[in-house]
Parts: C-alpha cells; structure tokens; sequence
C-alpha cells in the first residue's frame, strides 16, 4: 500500500509543508506517482523521514544532516556545540526558575536586579528604579556594594528626603540637607565607588554620566534635586575647609 503526502506526514507527526520542504532541500526523495498524477510514498519514505525530525528534534540544522548521515568528521563536533547550547539554555531556565520561585514566594519586584529582591519590600519606588538603572552600568562589585549600603536600615533624615514633596518650602530644604550631608559623608567613606561612579563603571565615562543625570532627573522631584545639591556643596564647603 502507498501512501499519500499527507498521509506519510500525519504518520511521521510532521506537516504536509514540511514534507514539501524537505523535497526542495534535498533531503527527501521525491517518490513515484501514480497514474492520476499523485504521489505515492512508501515505507522508505516515511523511515528516512522519521530519521530527519528524529535529527532536527535534536536541535540539527537540516543543512548539517547530510554530514550525519556521510558519518564524516563533523558530526561529533555539530553535537557536542548541540550540548553546550543546551547546558547553557538549561542553566538559564534554571536562574529564570529561582528568580521567578522568589517572586512567586516573597512576591519580590520583578523589576527588581535579581540579586536584590529581599530588598524590595522596603525600597521606595524611586530607590527601586535607581536600581534597575544603575544595573546597566554598574560593574558587579558595585553593585553588592550598593546592596550592602541598601540594606542597612533607613534613618529618618533619609525617609525625610524620600517623602520631600516638590513644594517643600526652602527652609525644610536646608533642614534636611544639613542633616544629610554627614550621612551621604559616611556613606561615601564606607562606599566609595559611591564617590566616583565612573571608576566602578562598565561603560563609557559618556554613557555612565547621562545615565545618572537621566535617572536624578526622572525619578526625583524638584525639592530633592534642590536638597541634592545643597548637600553637595555642603560637602564641598567641608572638603575646601579640611585642605
């Protein structure tokens, strides 16, 4: 008995499209037709066409399964590259597992790098989004140092200077930048790369520059920008005094 094209696909679970490109690529051998004109496929046919999708299941190109089949010299390299492409894809899917596994239990920020979701709970949104920036150009050193300076309880000048709303009236301003200054100080001695991001950076001086300018801007309201750069020369006025 003879089959049908479709017939031969629906025995191989593959597609009637299928079955016709691998016609056109040469890796099927067209069969006899019969008299009407139809083609008529036999159980060669469908063998060598289980041992494509058998080959292309694996993860094989279609151009390489010649070389498979010939028994020449690429084929172990072509599976052994197939391995270490899944080893990798494996790896990944397990990190995207644990990473959704904390998000699932502790319903951590998927936004969030992954290694700082236990800080999530207790980040403001501005901190948060500092974060996810500061990821794409941090090295990783600076960012577990970044880590460990978050991690440390917020003290109330800090949530103070979070919670400034934008018409916040000069003197609060002053107030609060006068208390902030000595702990963006012990800050920075106990963090400095805080000091110098561009040293601790992985991108251009350029890139890392508008990256910060762009996230200040955006994610801080005038006030703050305000309180920022009153500690800033606060802490210029102290460096100048000290030389």
């Amino acid at each position: 008995m003879a089959w049908s094209t479709s017939q031969l696909a629906e025995l191989a679970g593959t597609t009637l499209k299928t079955v016709r490109h691998y016609h056109e690529v040469g890796l099927l051998d067209e069969p006899e037709r019969a008299s009407n004109g139809y083609k008529r496929y036999g159980i060669k046919h469908l063998v060598r066409l289980l041992r494509i999708r058998r080959l292309v299941d694996l993860g094989v190109p279609l151009s390489d399964i010649p070389s498979f089949e010939a028994g020449d010299e690429r084929g172990e390299p072509i599976l052994r590259a197939l391995d270490a492409e899944l080893a990798a894809s494996i790896e990944r899917q397990q990190r995207m597992r644990q990473e959704l596994a904390a998000i699932l239990d502790n319903r951590a920020s998927v936004d969030l790098p992954a290694d700082f979701r236990a800080l999530d709970h207790d980040l403001p949104e501005a901190q948060r989004s500092f974060l996810l920036a500061y990821s794409s150009i941090l090295n990783p050193a600076a960012m577990s140092a970044l880590q460990e300076q978050l991690a440390a309880p917020r003290s109330d000048v800090a949530a103070q200077f979070e919670g400034l709303a934008a018409d916040a009236p000069e003197d609060v301003r002053q107030r609060i930048a006068e208390r902030l200054a000595p702990e963006t100080r012990q800050q920075q001695e106990a963090h400095p790369f805080l000091s110098d991001l561009e040293a601790s950076s992985r991108r251009e001086a350029a890139i890392t520059q508008s990256v910060v300018v762009h996230a200040l801007v955006e994610f801080y309201n005038g006030a703050q920008l305000d309180v920022l750069r009153r500690v800033n020369a606060l802490l210029s006025e102290d460096d100048a005094a000290g030389a």
